[in-house]
Formats: structure tokens, sequence, C-alpha cells
């Protein structure tokens, strides 16, 4: 069976397309969370210490690997000196 068989058999599954979503997000969170360390000229370990994490949470979070909690990204945009802005906007209706 082949990857693409094997992920189309997978999202049939109850729940597949959420927890899809949820991965996507973790992994668009961590791209920018790691551009912003990276522009900062900062290593893992720096980023973890700033953000009193261990450099294990910070890779596995940059990585996608790990879902955060709000506490977490509350520290993340601290030690980055960013605003951390969750919103939900209701979508514009379908035309």
């Amino acid at each position: 069976m082949s990857r693409r068989e094997l992920r189309g058999n997978r999202m049939d599954e109850p729940d597949a397309a959420e927890v899809y979503e949820a991965a996507r997000l973790a992994y668009e969170l961590g791209k920018v969370v790691r551009a912003m360390r990276e522009g900062r000229g900062w290593s893992q370990d720096d980023l973890a210490r700033a953000a009193r994490l261990r450099r294990s949470t910070v890779a596995r979070f940059e990585a996608g690997g790990s879902i955060p909690t709000l506490p977490i990204l509350d520290r993340l945009a601290r030690a980055l000196d960013a605003d951390l802005e969750i919103r939900l906007a209701p979508r514009a209706p379908a035309a």
C-alpha cells in the first residue's frame, strides 16, 4: 500500500480531519517560532533559557511534534519579545 493510500485510509477514520488540522497548526506555529528564534541569532538552548523551558520542549515544538498550551505560547512570545494574539473571527458567509 502506498503512502497516499495509507493517508487516504487514515483520513476516513472518525476525527482524522481534526487531528490533521491540529498537527498542521502546531507545525505552522513551530515554523514561526523557529524563524523568530533564528532571526535573533539564538540557539534552541538560548530560547529555552529565556522561556524557562527545556531545550527538548523547544525542539519538539519547532518541529510540530507537540501542540502547545497557552502558557507555553505565552512564555515563548515573552522570550521572543513578541505579542501573542489569539482570536476567533466569524467567517464570511458563503456567496
